[in-house]
């Protein structure tokens, strides 16, 4: 008897029904279990034959067998260990291509597990998606690209515009490291269970060259700072790392409130505090 292929494999409805499984909400878990969806977000990651892709969370596997339908290899970390059985007759009709990693994404080694160079492609769970995202960005390993789901609100805190009401620290080291840009919103209605809130996929593509990892672990004490107390003026909010003096030093005007420095001037004070 021939193993199945993707396209036999039945209904992700169906596999959970015939599992008894529902989401778990400590996990954070909301499943996509549309395909239509789930091929959009693997046409928006760009990810192709034979490219390596890291996805977080992937539940029953919805969004995995659309990045397994491009011809990717898929590491998939899912901290759930429910949904191992399932994942393991996807690996059986993915013929090699899909390798599961059970764990805590937060603790994973991502270079480890790749491999090699790699693309994230996740619908992240929500409880963990903002720490996941500032791992990813200040961490070790620096992936190809990030296809990443959301809550509306976090995807939005992450490509912000200055002056933007979103605006903050998010959005600062975000555009340090990548080019952010959200790229397909989603009604709570497109998931299982709903969830009480919108999503968003934001699309985030590495800059060159990389930045120094010494001026974003500055760049990540100025914007605690500074929007820390974001009602304050910076002379008074970055008092601890030199206030005023340091505006001065950074070309920055020291009467200025956070939400009102662009990135640019953000990395500037960062530097300022690396010289010292």
């Amino acid at each position: 008897m021939t193993s199945p292929t993707l396209a036999d494999l039945p209904p992700l409805r169906e596999v959970l029904a015939e599992h008894d499984l529902l989401a778990n909400k400590s996990f954070g878990q909301h499943f996509l279990l549309d395909l239509n969806i789930t091929r959009k977000i693997a046409r928006l990651s760009e990810v192709g034959e034979g490219d390596v892709v890291i996805e977080v969370g992937p539940g029953p596997g919805g969004l995995t067998r659309a990045l397994l339908e491009t011809g990717a290899r898929v590491v998939a970390v899912e901290m759930d260990k429910r949904f191992i059985p399932l994942l393991e007759d996807l690996a059986a009709a993915a013929e090699g291509r899909l390798t599961i990693v059970q764990g805590d994404a937060l603790k994973v080694d991502m270079a480890a597990i790749a491999g090699g160079p790699a693309h994230m492609v996740s619908n992240l769970p929500y409880n963990v998606g903002t720490p996941l995202l500032i791992n990813w960005l200040t961490g070790p390993f620096r992936p190809l690209s990030m296809t990443l789901m959301f809550q509306k609100e976090v995807a939005d805190r992450i490509a912000a515009d200055v002056d933007d009401d979103a605006y903050g620290r998010l959005a600062v080291v975000s555009q340090t490291v990548c080019a952010a840009k959200v790229v397909m919103d989603l009604p709570a209605r497109a998931f299982t269970p709903p969830p009480k809130v919108a999503s968003a996929v934001v699309r985030l593509v590495p800059l060159e060259p990389a930045p120094d990892k010494a001026m974003v672990a500055a760049l990540e004490k100025v914007t605690a700072a500074a929007f820390g107390q974001r009602r304050k003026m910076l002379r008074s909010s970055l008092k601890g790392l030199g206030g005023g003096a340091l505006c001065e030093k950074a070309g920055i005007n020291p009467d200025a409130r956070a939400e009102t420095i662009p990135v640019e001037g953000f990395q500037a004070l960062a530097r300022s505090v690396m010289a010292g």
